[in-house]
């Protein structure tokens, strides 16, 4: 006896849906795939609030009143900041950049900059930013013994093993807060 097509449909149609039941509850039961670890060295580097305030007024009585005074009296910027986000973004367009150029030991600097007075707006956070100084995050990669495309040394002698990847882009257009007339003296 012949089954009728409409029979010969629906069970092709059900056994479709089971074997995707199955594959669905298979990849929903898979676990993800780990994460590189995070490396927890930085908790060496951990200072307390306390060791912060010492910096921040060593700063204030030493080079911020040289700032001031070539500012003729007029404070500049003390604090710059970027978002969680900002930060991990940054981090994650580094590394995935450096995975893709085989870069070893990759980094990042922190640059002390100042934006001209005729900065381009577009390049800055804010327009009245123009004039303060800022910081800028720059690449790093360990230096090697043979020269390499992707990195080029400034000529200058450095401290550390490690030079800037100039295939790789800097980051600024941070925020920053420029202080109030009076000193700062305490950490906000």
């Amino acid at each position: 006896m012949k089954t009728p097509f409409l029979f010969k449909n629906v069970s092709s149609f059900y056994c479709v849906l089971i074997l995707s039941l199955i594959a669905i509850t298979f990849v929903r039961c898979t676990p993800p795939t780990p994460e590189t670890p995070v490396d927890n060295s930085y908790r060496k580097k951990l200072i307390t609030h306390k060791e912060a305030q010492v910096l921040f007024d060593e700063y204030t009585k030493t080079n911020n009143r040289i700032l001031a005074a070539s500012r003729n009296g007029q404070p500049d910027s003390r604090w710059y900041s970027f978002t969680i986000e900002e930060m991990e973004g940054y981090i994650k367009y580094v590394k995935e950049s450096a995975i893709k150029q085989n870069l070893k030991n990759v980094g990042i600097k922190i640059y002390m900059g100042k934006y001209p007075v005729d900065h381009p707006v577009n390049k800055m956070a804010k327009p009245e930013y123009a004039g303060y100084q800022t910081i800028f995050l720059m690449p790093t990669a360990k230096k090697e013994r043979s020269s390499n495309a992707n990195m080029k040394s400034r000529g200058t002698e450095s401290t550390d093993d490690n030079e800037k990847i100039e295939s790789i882009q800097p980051m600024n257009m941070t925020n920053l807060a420029p202080p109030p007339k009076a000193i700062v003296e305490r950490i906000n």
